[in-house]
């Protein structure tokens, strides 16, 4: 592959994306957001597809705008940021069918079980939220800036 072949269709999609670039508006925020909730549904239909690199850099720009205007507290975990979520709705392990038994929800909050592709997409859009809140890098990158 050479460069010249790809950089078109690259300089196309961060024009219309934002991508090449750090979130700089709520506004860009907000169509990064969709385009995670559009790949995330692409990924639950195959979840072993080529979109998977996209979602890390998607999430990344995502998490690095959130870390610094709408951070998660003290460098939560995936799980600490459900239970957080399940807290402030009033669920229980057994209120989230979407994402499997209250035994898997359990395992998920004693992190004993990650969340997968399908669950992050799920819980997204059942809580609300950008589907890197669910990335365990988030939560790297929230502990490497505490």
């Amino acid at each position: 592959m050479k460069l010249g072949d790809i950089a078109p269709t690259w300089m196309a999609f961060h024009e219309s994306s934002g991508l090449g670039r750090p979130i700089q508006t709520e506004d860009q925020y907000e169509t990064l957001l969709a385009v995670a909730a559009e790949l995330m549904d692409a990924l639950v239909q195959d979840d072993a597809g080529p979109l998977g690199g996209l979602v890390e850099l998607v999430a990344k720009r995502i998490q690095a705008y959130e870390a610094r205007v709408h951070p998660w507290p003290n460098g939560a975990t995936p799980a600490q940021v459900l239970e957080f979520l399940m807290d402030q709705h009033g669920l229980k392990q057994g209120d989230l069918p979407e994402i499997g038994s209250q035994g898997v929800v359990s395992e998920i909050l004693r992190g004993k079980r990650d969340l997968n592709v399908r669950q992050i997409a799920r819980l997204a859009e059942r809580f609300h939220v950008s589907p890197a809140s669910f990335f365990p890098e988030a939560s790297a990158a929230h502990l490497e800036a505490a």
